[in-house]
């Protein structure tokens, strides 16, 4: 399973963090590959069995909270980013990367099943949420097979899953800040339609378009940007 998450990758990676190396079972295939590698963990145990393990990687293995990192700082050009997620932070993660998007070129991970279905799922699934509409604006994502818990000791009681985003590289022509306010007042008002969720941000005038009869689970993320784009032209007069 490991070797497949690494194989994962796109051939021409050249700077990658891999996050939560913990003993070191990605670890020991990604040190063959041609990348410049930076390998984090939260955990000091974790640190002293990977320099134990990996000696010739000492100055690489650093013990760094992933979500403290400054991801400009990481490398001088853009990265990828591997690893098996700390379930229990896996969506902090996410929101971490999509701080710093410009950045990452693709991330392989293995999450919770049930987080990697939410980050795949289109418009009109239950699962569609506020995740899946941030990760799809900037990223393709691929669900790209699923891990049963058995291959894990001792085993989880959560399903697991490992999915690639690549990286669109299209430079949103919308208030990335507002547009992240947008999907979230909406969803976090999921039943309503958009007509009533947003109505402290589009005005009276903005909401006579006929999108905001929709709930916010009916609508890709270019809707969601249309929807940004008019909220941030409307005149204060109305």
């Amino acid at each position: 399973i490991a070797k497949k998450i690494v194989d994962s990758l796109s051939p021409e990676t050249d700077n990658l963090i891999e996050i939560g190396a913990g003993t070191g079972i990605l670890t020991q295939f990604l040190i063959k590959k041609e990348t410049n590698l930076l390998i984090l963990d939260v955990d000091t145990e974790s640190i002293d069995i990977l320099h134990e393990k990996f000696p010739e990687q000492k100055n690489k293995i650093i013990l760094q909270d992933f979500l403290k990192l400054n991801l400009p700082d990481a490398f001088e050009n853009n990265f990828s980013i591997i690893g098996n997620l700390p379930y229990n932070i896996s969506s902090q993660i996410f929101f971490h990367v999509l701080n710093s998007v410009v950045w990452v070129d693709e991330m392989v991970v293995m999450i919770q099943k049930e987080v990697a279905e939410r980050i795949v799922s289109p418009p009109g699934s239950k699962t569609y949420g506020i995740l899946s509409v941030l990760l799809q604006t900037y990223f393709t994502c691929e669900y790209l097979f699923s891990v049963s818990p058995g291959v894990f000791i001792p085993p989880p009681k959560v399903k697991s899953a490992v999915i690639r985003l690549k990286n669109k590289k299209n430079k949103p022509d919308f208030n990335e800040k507002l547009f992240r306010t947008v999907v979230k007042q909406a969803f976090n008002q999921r039943r309503k339609t958009l007509s009533n969720s947003l109505k402290s941000l589009a005005n009276e005038h903005t909401r006579k378009h006929e999108i905001f009869t929709k709930r916010p689970e009916q609508l890709k993320f270019e809707q969601f940007a249309f929807i940004t784009q008019q909220i941030e032209n409307q005149a204060s007069d109305y």
